[in-house]
């Protein structure tokens, strides 16, 4: 398994982004409004990250009084920490799609103003989700042995 590169996320980001704007364009008039706070779940999955993050890297880094992590705990912590990074890098994409339609016809459309505030939202709560999760998979890397070279 390799870490997680940004140009993935940049790639997987692009797609979502102009796919959103593309569907947001051709049905936007017939949507409901967006709930103003639909990216909160996010947020809750960027805090378990966290939360994940500092637990394992205390295990890992071996500090006083932290018990071992399993081989398989730390896998599948990383698992988590791709799977959370490409869902924010998607949603940061589909969010950034959605405002760059609804910023420029806000007058036009009622619903575009919620709209705009529940996109800039969705935005930061999916940046971070990805910085979250880059984090979470730092803290699973396998600390150097500073007795490597004896």
């Amino acid at each position: 398994m390799r870490f997680t590169k940004p140009r993935d996320l940049l790639a997987a980001g692009l797609v979502a982004g102009l796919l959103a704007h593309l569907l947001i364009r051709l049905a936007y008039d017939t949507l409901p409004p967006l709930p103003t706070f639909a990216g909160f779940t996010l947020l809750v999955i960027a805090a378990v990250d966290l939360w994940l993050a500092f637990s394992l890297r205390a295990r890992i880094l071996r500090r006083p009084g932290a018990e071992p992590v399993q081989p398989l705990t730390a896998a599948r912590a990383v698992a988590l920490a791709k799977a959370s990074s490409l869902l924010g890098a998607i949603m940061l994409g589909a969010w950034t799609g959605v405002l760059f339609y609804v910023l420029p016809v806000r007058d036009q459309f009622e619903a575009a103003g919620n709209d705009l505030v529940s996109a800039i939202v969705g935005i930061g709560c999916a940046g971070a989700l990805i910085g979250a999760a880059l984090w979470l998979e730092h803290c699973c890397r396998t600390p150097t042995d500073p007795h490597r070279d004896e």
